[in-house]
């Protein structure tokens, strides 16, 4: 063995190391900050690979300083997509008005970037691929911290200890309910489901979303390219969670059905056409809200914390920049103290992101005729305009220089 190749191994005994549970937007961007700040990483993905596809997302605000101190922000602009029209319909098909999407939204044109989700993952999993170790088609079974540290046994069978565990799984977290019990305690319903699901465009539709509505009803077409295939989201009012549904999707495809049976413009063909969809994905609209983001040598980052709902706009700006502001955190600090300074100087930017739901619900998803009339005479007053500033909320947090551990 040579010198360089014993420091080398002297240096790798003495990090810390961290595993992180879901290697999506806020798991590989933790993986990128923690790496760079000296933490020997490990990310488990229940996935066989880096999650490819999805809805188009949008990185705006503070987020957009996070992606360029990356440098991944040339990246995402050559894949923006640049959607150029959002038009609202009547129940019976007839225009209310086509509107910039940025006017409607609350982003800024020219200076936020929305790109297809995998086009993001992938552009954060190439930065850090080489520098972390993946376990794919895997994921947490146990979690123990009656020790020093954080005895993990696998799914697959391998037991390992790490010094922190982060959950980065999402709005169904696993990693939160193992440490802080049911998700029902923390979950919080925002009155809607939806279903999404990819079709043929057969309507012609070019970089530009459709969208048709009647009260407590929405179905929309998004079109992120010229390719073949459009998007689709028929999204509905509903009392409470269809909980039957929810591990039962021929169920969700039926109450999906039921409740558009009677719908017009081109909802019969989409509902026709989810019934066929291989990648369905049916969810409620909700959010997640904790008292506190840690617990011992735990701690949450993104939807897993503080899921803000797609009425926002904001799931990857909020996992982007929690993810920063959580290992810069711990940088040069330990466990406890770096978790406390992580939800000390994030938590308001992330209540006053998670608040913005109800800038986006009343304009896209009235529930009664009169807020959708309402809804509508706001659309026609828009006309072509488009937000200069953005919303405040957005870039309501002021990224700090941390400075990584010696």
């Amino acid at each position: 063995m040579t010198r360089t190749d014993l420091l080398t191994d002297i240096r790798t005994a003495s990090r810390r190391k961290v595993l992180i549970s879901g290697g999506g937007v806020a798991g590989s961007a933790l993986a990128f900050w923690l790496n760079r700040y000296g933490f020997a990483v490990t990310v488990v993905e229940k996935a066989g690979t880096p999650r490819r596809g999805g809805y188009p997302i949008d990185v705006r605000g503070t987020a957009l300083e996070v992606v360029r101190r990356m440098g991944i922000l040339p990246r995402l602009q050559d894949a923006h997509i640049d959607l150029r029209r959002l038009t609202f319909l009547e129940g019976n098909g007839s225009e209310v008005a086509s509107v910039k999407p940025h006017s409607v939204a609350g982003g800024v044109a020219g200076r936020d970037v929305e790109v297809r989700r995998g086009d993001l993952t992938d552009a954060l999993h190439a930065v850090v691929r080489d520098d972390v170790e993946f376990l794919f088609n895997d994921s947490i079974g146990t979690l123990d911290q009656s020790g020093h540290g954080v005895d993990v046994t696998f799914r697959r069978g391998n037991r390992r200890t790490f010094d922190m565990v982060f959950g980065a799984d999402g709005l169904h977290s696993r990693t939160r309910e193992a440490v802080f019990g049911p998700e029902g305690q923390f979950h919080r319903y925002l009155g809607y489901c939806f279903a999404g699901f990819t079709m043929r465009n057969t309507f012609g539709l070019s970089h530009e979303t459709v969208m048709w509505n009647d009260p407590g009803r929405a179905a929309a077409l998004y079109a992120v390219g010229d390719t073949g295939d459009v998007h689709a989201l028929l999204n509905f009012a509903h009392p409470e969670p269809p909980f039957e549904a929810f591990r039962n999707p021929e169920a969700q495809r039926d109450l999906v059905a039921a409740v558009f049976a009677d719908a017009g413009w081109e909802v019969p063909g989409m509902v026709a056409a989810m019934r066929g969809a291989e990648d369905l994905f049916f969810d409620v609209v909700s959010q997640i809200r904790m008292p506190r983001w840690s617990s011992g040598r735990v701690a949450l980052v993104g939807d897993a914390a503080y899921a803000p709902s797609f009425l926002t706009g904001q799931g990857s700006s909020l996992a982007l920049v929690g993810a920063y502001m959580l290992a810069g955190s711990l940088a040069d600090r330990d466990h406890a103290a770096g978790f406390a300074a992580y939800e000390h100087h994030t938590r308001e930017f992330v209540t006053v992101n998670q608040e913005q739901v109800g800038e986006g619900d009343a304009t896209l998803f009235p529930t009664t005729a009169q807020a959708l009339e309402q809804r509508n005479d706001m659309l026609r007053s828009l006309g072509a305009m488009s937000s200069a500033e953005g919303r405040p909320a957005h870039s309501a947090l002021t990224l700090p220089e941390f400075m990584p551990m010696t």
